[in-house]
């Protein structure tokens, strides 16, 4: 890896165009560079993720009004819309699509500097090889640089410390990820990218309080954004630059400030685009600073016996679990039995109490209104909190993979005085966990995620085709996609018209 040194520059100060930040990851991106096995053997994992967690989703709200925008778009070739048939405009295909893998927060994730779910790239890649009529093997390749670009855009910039949202690193991989799979050159990438950074800057408010439905939308934003820009910079079109490092750029007035410098690591000329294998899923639908909580709650709750006997309970872990997801937040509605979806899945309050008193968590069932205003839930619920420990920030933010932690240590303090500690540092499902996700669990997970959705013989070809992927011929990435059982879809709610 090369290490580039990324700080604001006067508009005075001679900054070459190549030196850019954004000229870099277009160098990396316009690279021919072959994919490894091992990298394609995950892409093809993430996509079959990606397809499960959208059949589960597929007939919420927000995911069904994101489809109905979608749909008064046909276009040909155009790309396909997750769970109904027809072609449509691409940028409204990753769009919609886009909502649905992002709906249930239940796919993949980075986490260093910054937060990320790089399996986001997926639609909006996918749905350009669509409408271009591009082959598995070139799907692979500009998948590869969707998830290297975000993840070590993620390695090396902080965005969350200064409330900005972690899709301002979407935008410029789904660019440079479309870059590759175009086959474009350096300059027009370049363009791309910049547009998309640009216009793909907002505040975490939406992750903040009260968090509505846009948490699923503003990643599906970043992906249509990232199409558009591609088509304005195909078109000769130019974009802000340098666009990080210039006077009045995203450094200067969004991130760090004028001094700050950052150390982005990039592949140099011919190295393997592997970031992927860094990256990981889940098996809890949850934020995934809860995904270890919930299988130590899980693994403590015989420990603890009567739950009615506990006074008190403390997650001790990282800065970022106890300011996001846990009291350091200062969000009341962390602890509001009536709070939105989002809100719940985003209090490891909420998900530890529930998973103590379940043993198990479910997609849906663990976020029902009845289970989260069950009167033994709330006054567990109110018994937690979390502090920060430095020790746990520290691996959190470690760079060695083998250190890195995202959990917790909980120590339980009973009505009598006895205390009951344990501890996780990553989630069972973590490459390092107690039970790794290889093939097997990502399409058991996809099966069970799909039963009742997607009819079994659907199921079985959408898993061939996706095995296959590599070897799809051009125009055949249509079979990537999944036909959602006309009963099912007939359960979407019914919403009002928009303006399309």
């Amino acid at each position: 890896m090369q290490i580039h040194d990324v700080r604001t520059r006067r508009s005075a100060e001679e900054f070459p165009t190549t030196e850019h930040l954004a000229w870099k990851i277009a160098e990396v991106a316009a690279d021919p560079v072959a994919v490894g096995d091992d990298t394609a053997e995950m892409i093809i994992n993430r996509v079959i993720d990606n397809a499960a967690v959208s059949a589960a989703s597929v007939i919420r709200r927000p995911v069904t009004a994101a489809r109905q925008q979608a749909l008064t778009h046909p276009y040909k070739p155009g790309a396909t819309v997750f769970g109904v048939p027809g072609r449509f405009s691409p940028e409204w295909a990753a769009w919609a699509n886009g909502v649905a893998v992002r709906e249930l927060d239940f796919h993949d994730t980075f986490l260093a500097a910054e937060y990320s779910h790089p399996g986001d790239n997926i639609p909006p890649v996918l749905a350009a090889a669509q409408h271009k009529g591009i082959g598995g093997e070139q799907l692979v390749r500009g998948l590869a640089t969707a998830y290297e670009i975000q993840i070590d855009l993620v390695k090396a910039i902080c965005l969350h410390g200064n409330k900005i949202d972690h899709v301002a690193h979407l935008g410029p991989s789904a660019a440079a990820g479309i870059g590759t799979l175009l086959d474009l050159d350096v300059p027009t990438i370049y363009q791309a990218i910049g547009q998309a950074l640009h216009l793909t800057t907002a505040t975490r408010q939406s992750r903040k309080g009260l968090i509505s439905s846009w948490k699923a939308y503003a990643p599906a934003w970043a992906g249509k954004v990232a199409i558009e820009s591609v088509d304005r910079a195909m078109r000769g079109e130019g974009s802000p630059a340098p666009i990080w490092e210039g006077e009045d750029g995203v450094i200067a007035w969004m991130l760090d400030g004028p001094e700050a410098r950052y150390r982005v690591p990039l592949p140099g000329p011919g190295e393997a685009k592997r970031a992927i294998l860094d990256s990981y899923t889940k098996e809890h639908s949850a934020e995934y600073q809860s995904q270890a909580p919930i299988d130590l709650a899980r693994r403590m709750r015989d420990r603890i016996g009567d739950l009615d006997q506990i006074a008190s309970i403390v997650l001790h872990t990282s800065n970022h679990t106890h300011v996001v997801i846990g009291t350091g937040s200062n969000d009341p509605q962390k602890f509001d039995p009536t709070a939105s979806r989002e809100t719940l899945d985003h209090s490891v309050m909420y998900i530890f109490a529930v998973a103590l008193q379940d043993g198990t968590w479910h997609h849906q069932k663990s976020y029902a209104p009845e289970r989260a205003q069950r009167p033994d839930t709330v006054e567990l619920w109110n018994k937690i909190s979390t502090v920060e420990d430095p020790e746990w920030t520290r691996r959190y933010h470690s760079t060695d993979p083998a250190e890195k932690a995202f959990g917790a240590r909980a120590v339980v303090t009973l009505k009598s005085g006895e205390t009951i500690e344990d501890e996780l540092a990553v989630a069972d499902a973590h490459p390092l966990g107690a039970r790794p996700f290889a093939r097997e669990q990502y399409v058991n997970k996809f099966r069970v995620l799909a039963e009742g959705v997607v009819d079994d013989a659907e199921q079985e070809r959408f898993l061939a085709a996706a095995a296959n992927l590599r070897s799809l011929a051009p125009g055949e990435l249509e079979q990537l996609t999944v036909a959602v059982r006309d009963d099912v879809l007939a359960t979407a709610p019914k919403l009002p018209e928009g303006l399309f």
